[in-house]
């Protein structure tokens, strides 16, 4: 089963995403995806992978995840080069799957659990304006979700008042994003108006919801321990990146002078990157992104590395849907996995779009026992048939 193709596939309708598809020689294609800058993964794809992979065993997937983080880490590793090895690995996990007629979680170890249960992260999208309703009526949000049989749900009501990029394409409509810099300067209004969500989910539905509250690590660690503070009486599920991720140190001192559980986080990449945050006991969940991280190859190891700490892993998932397919393999084949990040509005709409198989996820809880060969996810024929598709290809001579 040798490498003979690697083809890229980028869509103007989901500007962020990039799929691979490795074509063998025996006829079986991998199917790897990996989300933002797609324009940079696909060049690394093909002006850096490709030489490397081309002509070479699609058996052996961790001689090529060294050889290429190796190669990547001469020049310096996380960004575009780790969201292609993230993609190549998945196709190459997609191939051993398909060749030996197994899904992938049987190759992982087999089956930890039958289902998983899921959240709910509150974006909007065409069918559900999720973010809009954390904002202005959270608890009429929190009441919908639990009709739909969804348990826990993540909102960020705190980064309106953070400093905001002067960038129209990033900023949006309603005058703030989730991306920007750090604030040092949080008011006392904007405290409260913060926890608001959460008080009024409180008051609609009580400890019926799981409340995870999402930083996009928008806050010096002053401010984030004042929110933390404020959220200790309501018991919150966790706390996600609410300083930025690189200093352990910084994190630990959020688990020790807070009650608030801290999850770091889907920036990280590699185990290398895990290693130093739980060494420092800076975290109380682990969250790996499969295709930003090092794919499943890497996130296998991560999960290992958190169980040594008797510290779960919840995988993230904002992104695409090869990548929710990966990640319910890694749910169903490690111990501790605790939970999986979903959004209703991409599983009821544009995933469905994309991919051929049924979303898993009905009635809060993703089924891991109805997967077929592989990762058990093809992209539609008709989806890659529309227009805005395009193609790059890097064969073996």
């Amino acid at each position: 089963m040798k490498i003979k193709r690697l083809e890229t596939l980028r869509s103007t309708e989901h500007p962020n995403l990039l799929w691979l598809q490795v074509h063998t020689d025996d006829g079986l294609v991998g199917l790897g995806e990996t989300y933002y800058v797609p324009a940079a993964v696909e060049a690394v794809l093909h002006d850096f992978a490709a030489p490397l992979l081309l002509g070479q065993s699609a058996f052996d997937r961790e001689r090529h995840w060294q050889a290429l983080f190796s190669y990547a880490n001469f020049f310096g590793f996380a960004g575009a080069e780790m969201r292609a090895v993230s993609a190549v690995d998945l196709a190459l996990w997609d191939l051993l799957g398909k060749h030996t007629g197994q899904p992938v979680l049987r190759l992982l170890g087999g089956q930890t659990r039958e289902t998983i249960r899921v959240y709910n992260t509150c974006v909007n999208t065409p069918r559900y304006a999720d973010q809009d309703g954390f904002l202005k009526t959270p608890g009429e949000l929190a009441q919908s979700l639990l009709a739909q049989g969804i348990t826990a749900m993540k909102v960020w009501p705190w980064d309106q008042f953070a400093p905001q990029l002067n960038v129209a394409a990033v900023t949006g409509p309603a005058g703030w994003s989730a991306v920007g810099p750090v604030g040092h300067d949080l008011l006392p209004e904007q405290l409260a108006r913060g926890l608001w969500t959460v008080q009024e989910i409180r008051r609609a539905v009580g400890d019926r919801m799981q409340i995870a509250v999402e930083g996009h690590s928008r806050w010096d660690l002053n401010c984030a321990l004042r929110i933390a503070k404020a959220l200790e009486p309501y018991d919150v599920m966790w706390m996600e990146d609410i300083i930025q991720p690189e200093s352990a140190p910084d994190l630990a001192r959020l688990v020790r002078e807070t009650r608030v559980p801290q999850c770091v986080s889907e920036r990280l990449f590699t185990r290398h990157a895990f290693r130093r945050i739980l060494d420092a006991g800076a975290a109380h969940i682990v969250m790996p992104d499969v295709i930003w991280t090092g794919g499943l190859s890497e996130a296998v190891k991560i999960a290992t590395l958190a169980d040594t700490h008797h510290l779960p892993i919840a995988p993230h998932d904002c992104t695409g849907p090869v990548n929710l397919f990966a990640c319910l393999h890694l749910c169903a084949a490690m111990p501790n996995a605790m939970i999986m990040e979903t959004v209703r509005g991409f599983c009821e709409g544009y995933y469905r779009d994309v991919v051929a198989e049924p979303i898993p996820v009905r009635e809060g809880r993703a089924v891991l026992t109805e997967f077929g060969a592989g990762l058990g996810v093809s992209l539609r024929p008709e989806f890659l048939a529309r227009p805005g598709i395009t193609r790059r290809v890097s064969e073996a001579k």
